[in-house]
């Protein structure tokens, strides 16, 4: 099932797993109600955090912060793995098989006032598996199965980004009866690759030797999408050459691997 959710102020599909749902910044009509940003250079930890398992009758999954409470629903820690360290499931290794189909549920404030912004909760899930996982990783370069993302023939048909360079990147758009429709402002090639890794299998390479930030959409019909009409757009491997002038080919490439060295299920709080 699809969803459209706002990360930071921007929506965001969920696909093979999904991501967290952050609340954004709002203001009602005479009565102001803001949610304010941490500040971008913040290091954000749990000051209170409970863990337990998930109530097997529970379906519904989610990682979600509004302000500094943070929770986190009925996912598993491979599922806490991907989101944290950004990894496809083909990248994490030595990990027991536990990891795939027990559940937790989190849920804690930070010790940071204002709300993490993606990189920020990504680090807070991190220090989550630390503490209460005993998560100890270590990264490795393997070769395994990747996605390529290099320069089409004609070169790349991308407009520099009019927003500031040291500015935040963004990603927003949804489905709609399988066409995908994304906005990307301000980003780099290497931003792009893992935005797109979302949408794929295994892991996407900037091998495109591009350099600097651009504004850009992308429109395509994903694989399983029921029929649509003639002018219905084309799969993301087409939409990218065709419209911003790049490609992904299937190689097997030097990739980053998450080694997990010890993992646990967690205590009582």
């Amino acid at each position: 099932m699809r969803r459209i959710v706002r990360l930071a102020g921007v929506e965001i599909l969920l696909v093979a797993f999904a991501l967290p749902v952050i609340a954004q910044n709002t203001a009602t009509s005479g009565k102001a109600a803001k949610l304010l940003m941490m500040a971008r250079d913040a290091d954000p930890d749990w000051e209170v955090v409970t863990v337990k398992p998930s109530d097997p009758n529970d379906h519904y999954d989610r990682f979600d912060a509004k302000g500094r409470t943070i929770v986190i629903e009925n996912k598993t820690v491979e599922a806490m793995l991907r989101f944290a360290y950004g990894v496809q499931r083909s990248q994490i290794a030595g990990a027991p098989d536990w990891i795939r189909t027990e559940r937790f549920d989190a849920k804690g404030t930070s010790n940071v006032e204002g709300q993490p912004d993606q990189k920020q909760f990504q680090s807070m899930i991190q220090k989550l598996l630390a503490e209460r996982f005993g998560l100890k990783v270590h990264h490795e370069q393997r070769e395994i199965p990747v996605f390529e993302l290099t320069v089409a023939k004609g070169g790349p048909k991308l407009e520099p980004s009019k927003g500031d360079p040291n500015g935040q990147s963004g990603d927003s758009g949804g489905s709609d009866n399988g066409r995908q429709s994304r906005t990307y402002t301000n980003v780099s090639m290497a931003e792009l690759a893992p935005m797109l890794q979302f949408h794929l299998d295994r892991p996407v390479v900037d091998r495109t030797g591009v350099t600097g930030r651009y504004d850009f959409k992308l429109r395509w019909t994903v694989d399983d999408a029921p029929a649509t009409e003639m002018d219905a757009p084309p799969g993301l491997f087409t939409a990218i050459q065709e419209q911003i002038g790049l490609k992904l080919e299937s190689v097997k490439a030097q990739a980053d691997v998450l080694v997990v060295d010890k993992v646990e299920r967690p205590g009582a709080n």
